[in-house]
């Protein structure tokens, strides 16, 4: 009987790993994945206990607090990931945060009835220390570097 080896672990993060996709969740990109993994938990943790205490008080603005839960969740997976198809739905998921964040906060200083508790994304993220505004651009920052970074990289020769 041939005696059977243990092939290792698998080269590059796996079946459609790319080289920036490796890299998405690791070295400054682990900082980012727990920043995000916090808000995630932090948006579903406040949500939650607005949604099941005083929904009726602001229902929209509650509502896109556990919106800005899901997003900050699939976010936090898809940067972990870093697979190609995570790493596209890390950029989508960034770049919905971004409008979400900037569409809110405005909302929120225009119509102070809808929004009369702060939640993640209202006054910018100001109940959070702004970083719910910058936390997109630093992720969209990082996935555009790790894209450079592997199409530097990639293969001299096209063919």
């Amino acid at each position: 009987m041939p005696e059977r080896r243990d092939p290792g672990p698998p080269a590059q993060g796996g079946a459609g790993a790319t080289r920036a996709g490796r890299r998405t969740g690791s070295g400054p990109g682990r900082i980012l994945v727990a920043v995000y993994a916090v808000f995630a938990l932090a948006a579903t943790g406040r949500a939650s206990l607005q949604i099941s205490e005083d929904f009726g008080k602001a229902p929209l603005a509650y509502s896109l607090s556990a919106l800005a839960a899901v997003i900050y969740l699939v976010a936090t997976v898809a940067l972990a990931r870093g697979d190609r198809t995570s790493v596209r739905v890390a950029t989508v998921s960034c770049s919905i945060e971004m409008v979400g964040v900037l569409t809110v906060g405005v909302a929120s200083y225009l119509d102070r009835a809808a929004f009369p508790d702060k939640t993640v994304w209202s006054h910018f993220g100001s109940g959070y220390g702004y970083v719910p505004l910058v936390l997109p651009v630093l992720g969209l920052l990082w996935l555009r570097a790790n894209r450079r970074g592997s199409t530097a990289a990639g293969p001299a020769h096209r063919g």
